[in-house]
């Protein structure tokens, strides 16, 4: 049986753990389009070391597990770091979680803007190369605005999937949603009734999200499913 009154009682654990959440989808969400940005457009780049490189991003983060790249960091990086260095480094699990979940997302945003970078027609460059512009100048000015308006939608689902994934960091011990619920299932030794609360407030949010997603398309003029 869930004791409703139990998981009530502890209601702010779990609520703090769920703004660690938002915490986390926050700063893993403005890294990933920021790098995703970068990787789109280096991908389809006419210079071939450009290519190479955000090509390599996007094929070792897309195809290594998100919890090996978890650990990497909070792992791993401090000990590369101690070696070339000699001091101790010592993450924040937080820190950790935001740095690895933003690297692993804008390998995907990545795909995504340079699927919308290339569903603009070409003659846009061409027309704009014809009016005297750089090709800096031509994506900057009429292509990006042209191509975000087509990734939205799929940009929208990587969000709502990036929140949910923010529960693989409770495995280095950051304070969100799920390590928030296993503490408290451990305390009393009855896991069901608070994974059971955390999935209701990972619905909540969700559903905020998308909600609020799905607004910003109405807006905009586009069209996309959650």
């Amino acid at each position: 049986m869930i004791d409703f009154a139990l998981v009530w009682q502890h209601k702010l654990f779990l609520l703090n753990g769920a703004v660690v959440t938002i915490q986390l989808t926050f700063g893993a969400v403005v890294i990933g389009i920021i790098l995703g940005c970068l990787a789109g457009m280096g991908r389809i780049a006419r210079n071939r070391f450009i290519r190479a490189i955000a090509s390599v991003y996007v094929y070792v983060l897309r195809g290594t597990p998100m919890l090996l790249q978890i650990f990497f960091i909070y792992f791993g990086v401090p000990q590369i770091y101690l070696a070339l260095t000699g001091s101790p480094l010592i993450p924040s699990p937080i820190k950790a979680g935001i740095f690895a979940l933003g690297f692993n997302s804008g390998a995907y945003v990545a795909e995504i803007v340079r699927a919308g970078i290339q569903a603009v027609p070409s003659g846009q460059m061409e027309a704009s190369r014809s009016l005297g512009m750089t090709h800096w100048q031509a994506m900057r000015d009429i292509i990006l605005p042209q191509a975000l308006r087509k990734v939205i939608p799929p940009l929208c689902n990587e969000f709502i999937v990036l929140l949910k994934d923010t529960s693989l960091v409770s495995v280095i011990g950051a304070g969100e949603l799920m390590y928030s619920a296993k503490v408290m299932g451990a305390r009393y030794y009855d896991y069901v009734q608070f994974l059971f609360g955390a999935g209701l407030v990972y619905l909540a949010l969700t559903f905020i999200i998308s909600q609020s997603l799905a607004a910003l398309e109405r807006k905009l003029g586009v069209s996309g499913n959650h």
